[in-house]
């Protein structure tokens, strides 16, 4: 495995066949994961940085999946007495029934590709976790400019390191623990898949955007926030 280049070979749950059942025991599996592995912290550590004290604000994670994120979110919110609202966007048609089962209040999902998405209303924050990596460098520029074009206050990313250490690491715990075929697979796909922060840096130049920063998070996690003009600088770290 060269970990100098990322790798474009897709993932089984990028397939349009996959039983549902082993689509649920998939997120089941990854919501331990972010649980367990810090994955929630470091969304919920991105929401923080674009939040306007306490006043109401609406959130939109593309490529939502269960909704895992969102009630963390929403859990958040609550002890800081934080009226939120959500938009949860999902091409495949199982996660979005999952997410209306759900226990989130005030929440509008939709099923299709986030691109083509009629949002009734913009979001203050847009964001997504565990999604940039299934896209091409191409396809990630046009995320970046959407992201950027579709939310008042700004948006954030939470996605995964291309590293050998994470790669070899997920590859062991999931072979070991996991009880999901397509985790055991698209796990440390994902790992080889992701971005580094070179290339991160070139994504959001060939966007055109700036005021943003970059942080390494443990485990292997890159953290992404991009203010909009007006709501404070950042500079890339």
């Amino acid at each position: 495995m060269n970990f100098r280049h990322r790798s474009y070979q897709s993932e089984l749950l990028d397939q349009p066949d996959i039983p549902f059942e082993d689509i649920q025991r998939n997120m089941q599996e990854l919501n331990f994961i972010n649980t367990w592995l810090g994955g929630h912290a470091i969304t919920l550590t991105g929401v923080e940085a674009l939040v306007n004290a306490q006043q109401p604000i609406t959130i939109c994670e593309i490529g939502c999946g269960g909704g895992d994120n969102l009630v963390a979110i929403q859990k958040w919110c609550n002890k800081k007495n934080i009226p939120v609202a959500f938009i949860g966007i999902d091409i495949n048609p199982h996660c979005i029934d999952v997410a209306s089962k759900r226990s989130l209040n005030n929440i509008q999902l939709i099923h299709g590709d986030y691109k083509d998405a009629q949002l009734t209303k913009q979001p203050d924050i847009i964001f997504s976790s565990l999604f940039c990596h299934h896209f091409s460098d191409r396809e990630m520029v046009k995320q970046l400019q959407w992201m950027k074009s579709n939310a008042r206050l700004g948006f954030f990313i939470n996605d995964l390191h291309r590293h050998k250490v994470a790669y070899y690491s997920i590859k062991v715990l999931t072979r070991l623990f996991s009880n999901s075929y397509l985790v055991k697979h698209d796990a440390p796909l994902s790992v080889a898949r992701g971005f580094t922060k070179e290339e991160w840096l070139q994504f959001f130049n060939f966007a055109g955007i700036d005021n943003y920063s970059i942080e390494w998070k443990w485990a292997f996690r890159w953290l992404i926030v991009h203010k909009n003009a007006g709501t404070g600088n950042m500079k890339p770290e």
